[in-house]
């Protein structure tokens, strides 16, 4: 009889099952985790090129390849995302484009260390997962982001730095260059300007940010995007800063500091004087700012660079899950550019 009971009260909750679903979808406790539809329509890309000098600091030439070269990033990341590619897509090629440019602190272009090497370091996050990968301190890998990627995908880890980074860079495919193949002209006359003005001066952080005509002192690159999928990522490679010693880290590969995304909120890039990024915690400041205290992205942004940071400290871009962008600093200068769905592609160096 039991038995019987059973198989009744399974065929009555299969026949009440089936009915909602052919006639009225499934009971509302059964739909709980159903997601509203995603407006694949909507995407939005944001990139810099490292704060620094004002752009009358250059030869006019100069200001117009940088210029053309954050156009021409802008551009790859908006096919890719036009194209339905992802947020990490877009932000890794572009910086790797960026990287593979002479006139930026990052890759190719990088400044000098104190005794006449290049230290790279870079950073890369998922918003959707807040999966995360970081390296710093290499020297030979030609295009860092790439690395803080695998590092992200293929380790339980977030930051390799040294010689563990380089070595877990040999066990990839990655394009190896000697050190000096990131020289360049401008960069190495930069690092011997400021090594003459530091003889007898020390190693102050007002002397480091005094103009030097031959080269920027803080750049560092970062792109932020926003896919179709509504999924946010953020990445940052630099070179770090002209001079540096003891195998300094700035804040350009610490997740939180120098980049963050988080779907909840924005993705961020910072770009400026390391030291005070670390110790503000200022791309996760931004993040936390827009949950905790309900500001847009534009007044945490602007609250960073105006109430916490110093004048002349650097900038930031972002872009938030609803596609506004940011591209504020409080130092001279900071090449920067922004696209989004509705037809925006803007360039600003030159001012």
């Amino acid at each position: 009889m039991k038995s019987i009971q059973i198989v009744s009260c399974v065929v009555t909750m299969l026949f009440v099952l089936t009915s909602q679903y052919c006639f009225g979808g499934l009971p509302n406790d059964m739909n709980a985790t159903t997601k509203d539809p995603v407006d694949d329509s909507k995407y939005a890309i944001v990139v810099h090129g490292g704060a620094g000098f004002a752009p009358d600091v250059y030869p006019p030439e100069l200001n117009d390849q940088r210029f053309q070269a954050m156009e021409q990033a802008l551009q790859i990341g908006v096919e890719i995302l036009s194209n339905g590619g992802s947020s990490m897509e877009a932000v890794e090629s572009v910086v790797v484009f960026l990287e593979d440019h002479p006139l930026f602190n990052a890759g190719k272009g990088a400044v000098f260390n104190q005794v006449g090497g290049h230290e790279l370091d870079a950073s890369i996050m998922d918003g959707q997962s807040l999966a995360c990968g970081g390296i710093a301190g290499v020297t030979t890998i030609k295009n860092p982001i790439k690395l803080a990627r695998l590092v992200m995908v293929e380790t339980p880890h977030v930051l390799l730095v040294g010689n563990g980074a380089e070595a877990f860079a040999d066990r990839t495919e990655l394009e190896r260059v000697a050190n000096e193949w990131f020289d360049t002209e401008r960069t190495r006359e930069a690092w011997e300007l400021l090594n003459k003005r530091q003889e007898n001066k020390g190693n102050t952080r007002e002397q480091s940010l005094h103009h030097l005509e031959t080269g920027s002192y803080m750049g560092t690159v970062g792109c932020c995007a926003l896919d179709r999928a509504g999924n946010l990522a953020a990445a940052t490679s630099t070179g770090g800063m002209t001079n540096k010693k003891f195998g300094r880290v700035g804040d350009t590969p610490i997740i939180g500091a120098g980049t963050y995304a988080n779907n909840r909120s924005c993705a961020i890039s910072c770009t400026g004087f390391g030291e005070e990024f670390i110790r503000h915690v200022v791309a996760y400041d931004i993040a936390a700012r827009m949950t905790y205290k309900s500001q847009s992205l534009k007044e945490a942004t602007e609250e960073v660079l105006s109430k916490v940071l110093k004048s002349g400290d650097g900038g930031i871009i972002g872009v938030d899950r609803e596609g506004n962008v940011v591209m504020e600093f409080n130092s001279g200068g900071m090449p920067r550019a922004a696209a989004d769905s509705t037809g925006r592609f803007d360039v600003y160096w030159h001012k």
